[in-house]
């Protein structure tokens, strides 16, 4: 009874210990996390690296602390290296999709193809990058809906940055019927996009005639502006050359009519 009562008294000791080196463990992890956030040299970084460090450095502590509790619990270091290295093995296996995000989202923060604040559209989804972490890319859509993309489909993907450069190209396409005179619908849409103040003079803004069939004329009409201002200078310019094109008597496209003999 007695070396019972003192095998209870020792392994309910070291539970108790490990129980509190896990709730002190998790608030000190917590410290040194919001430490290493306000760090200076992380200020400089771009914030998908930042946020990517961050994460990294939280995780390795909590296998730190887990490692440390399982020491407590007197559980031989060999044994817990062996059956980690198996269970290390079986994971792998079972987690491939896990470790592929993981080694996406290194690369991606290696080969930085966009940066947190950018508009993307990759692996069938468009949005603003709002976060890059270990195994995730956050993207928020226009509708403000929150979408997680695996790094690893990203780094797999074709990527396309609309926030890269600091200029974009509006295009936009028009069409008339065929009896009017392409030149002066050619000098009204110049006219309207010399007009808008967002339209950048150089690159010249665009406007001639592309195609067209039996009843109508196509004409394209291209105009350059800063990124911030591209939906802005899309919408108005379509708004704006479809009014005016009215107020000088441009005739739409004739409708084609179709016999039933």
């Amino acid at each position: 009874m007695e070396a019972l009562t003192n095998l209870c008294t020792t392994v309910v000791g070291k539970v108790l210990l490990a129980v509190v080196v896990w709730f002190v463990g998790k608030f000190v992890v917590r410290k040194v996390v919001d430490l290493v956030s306000k760090i200076k040299v992380l200020d400089k970084i771009e914030p998908n690296t930042r946020t990517f460090v961050l994460s990294a450095v939280k995780w390795l502590l909590y296998v730190i602390l887990v490692v440390s509790i399982v020491a407590i619990l007197g559980v031989p270091m060999a044994s817990v290296i062996t059956v980690l290295g198996t269970a290390g093995a079986a994971i792998a296996l079972s987690l491939q999709g896990s470790l592929s995000n993981l080694a996406g989202g290194i690369m991606l923060v290696i080969f930085r193809p966009f940066k947190v604040g950018d508009y993307v559209e990759a692996s069938g989804v468009t949005g603003t990058v709002k976060e890059i972490n270990l195994f995730y890319t956050v993207l928020n859509t226009v509708d403000n809906c929150r979408i997680n993309v695996p790094n690893g489909a990203l780094m797999n993907a074709n990527i396309i940055d609309y926030s890269a450069e600091e200029t974009r190209r509006v295009d936009l396409s028009f069409a008339s019927a065929k009896s009017e005179d392409p030149n002066r619908i050619q000098s009204i849409m110049q006219e309207v996009m010399e007009q808008n103040e967002k339209v950048l003079k150089d690159p010249a803004p665009f406007a001639r005639i592309c195609g067209g069939t039996n009843e109508a004329m196509q004409f394209t009409v291209r105009a350059w502006c800063k990124t911030a201002d591209y939906w802005d200078v899309y919408f108005d310019l379509t708004q704006a050359i479809t009014e005016k094109l009215g107020e000088n008597g441009v005739q739409a496209p004739a409708v084609r009519v179709i016999s039933d003999k």
